[in-house]
C-alpha cells in the first residue's frame, strides 16, 4: 500500500502507445463491418430461388406448417 502510495504521489504516469495511429482502427472497424454487410447482402434473395419448393410444400400439406412428433 505504501509502494502504491509513493507510486501515485511522484506523478508517475503509466502511458501505453497504441501500436498504430488511432485512425486506423477505425478504417479496420469499418472495413470489417462493410465486409460483414456485403455478406449480409449476398443473401438477399435465398427465399424466393426456392420459390417451386414452397409451392409444392404447400400444395402437398395444404399450407400448414410442419409440426414436430
Amino acid at each position: 500500500m505504501i509502494a502504491a502510495v509513493f507510486y501515485v504521489s511522484n506523478g508517475a504516469n503509466v502511458v501505453k502507445e497504441l501500436p498504430f495511429p488511432a485512425i486506423v482502427f477505425g478504417v479496420i472497424a469499418f472495413v470489417f463491418l462493410s465486409a460483414l454487410a456485403l455478406v449480409t447482402y449476398s443473401f438477399r434473395d435465398v427465399a424466393n430461388r426456392h420459390a417451386e419448393k414452397a409451392e409444392a410444400y404447400k400444395r402437398k400439406f395444404g399450407g400448414q406448417a410442419p409440426h414436430h412428433r
